[in-house]
């Protein structure tokens, strides 16, 4: 969870950089390619992890580890509906970088970064909840 913090701090700060200027400047671009395939990863790694744990059935893939969660109700199931989607965008970051479109990037930078953090509340209650978590 500190790296998902640490990632979502660099994000926010970026939040406020005009699309224009983001665009512009490759070292910003970057930062904010790199901070949200972190962000995703340990997104995606967190619930594969309480997967396993629980002995849940096994993802096929990332967007798996989403649904399971929500079929699960370790998150509201029409958040991980919602929330499936990174799974994708990871995709396009780690393996179809040439072909980011900038402006889904700027609008996940936008609107969807409250969605991390929701996430990890969710993730924390949960723990919380459920002694029987390492």
């Amino acid at each position: 969870m500190k790296r998902l913090e640490k990632a979502l701090q660099v994000l926010q700060q970026a939040k406020r950089i005009p699309f224009e200027e983001l665009v512009g400047n490759e070292i910003l671009l970057s930062a904010v390619e790199r901070n949200f395939q972190v962000a995703i990863e340990c997104v995606l790694d967190i619930g594969n992890h309480i997967i396993a744990e629980r002995g849940f059935e096994s993802p096929k893939d990332h967007e798996d580890i989403i649904r399971i969660l929500g079929e699960e109700v370790i998150l509201p199931s029409g958040f991980a509906d919602d929330l499936k989607g990174i799974a994708g965008f990871r995709n396009i970051l780690v393996h179809e970088y040439t072909d980011v479109d900038y402006k889904v990037l700027h609008h996940y930078l936008q609107d969807r970064l409250d969605d991390f953090r929701s996430f990890a509340n969710y993730i924390s209650d949960y723990l919380e909840k459920d002694s029987t978590m390492p």
